[in-house]
């Protein structure tokens, strides 16, 4: 049974840094893509970051690039979001995914996300 488990989450102030990640267990992700997505209560989920396990290939919404890194650790299973200079539009619950498509959509598994919390 495939299992996506975010850790990292937490409160810190704005231009701070938080690193999450994303243990991925219950079957060979070599041919998948890894996703973050963030979803504030009463707006709809969006798309934040994406890697491509077997090539590294990332991918990242505009509003994140330079911000944020997304990375994997093939040895761990791992797949990593280093958050940086954080703003408060930032506040949100983290959701890792995967999936045979992406980079934006079409996620087969998700986890169960983490709270983000940028305090203005």
């Amino acid at each position: 049974q495939v299992q996506l488990r975010e850790s990292g989450g937490g409160l810190v102030q704005a231009g701070g840094s938080l690193r999450l990640s994303c243990a991925a267990s219950g079957r060979t992700f070599s041919t998948y893509i890894m996703g973050w997505f963030r979803q504030d209560p009463g707006k709809e989920r969006e798309f934040v970051a994406a890697i491509r396990w077997s090539s590294g290939r990332t991918f990242y919404v505009d509003s994140v690039k330079g911000r944020f890194t997304i990375s994997r650790d093939n040895a761990k299973n791992t797949v990593y979001l280093q958050m940086n200079s954080l703003k408060p539009e930032d506040t949100a619950v983290y959701y890792c995914a995967a999936g045979l498509k992406g980079p934006y959509s079409e996620y087969d598994y998700w986890g169960q996300g983490t709270q983000v919390t940028v305090p203005s």
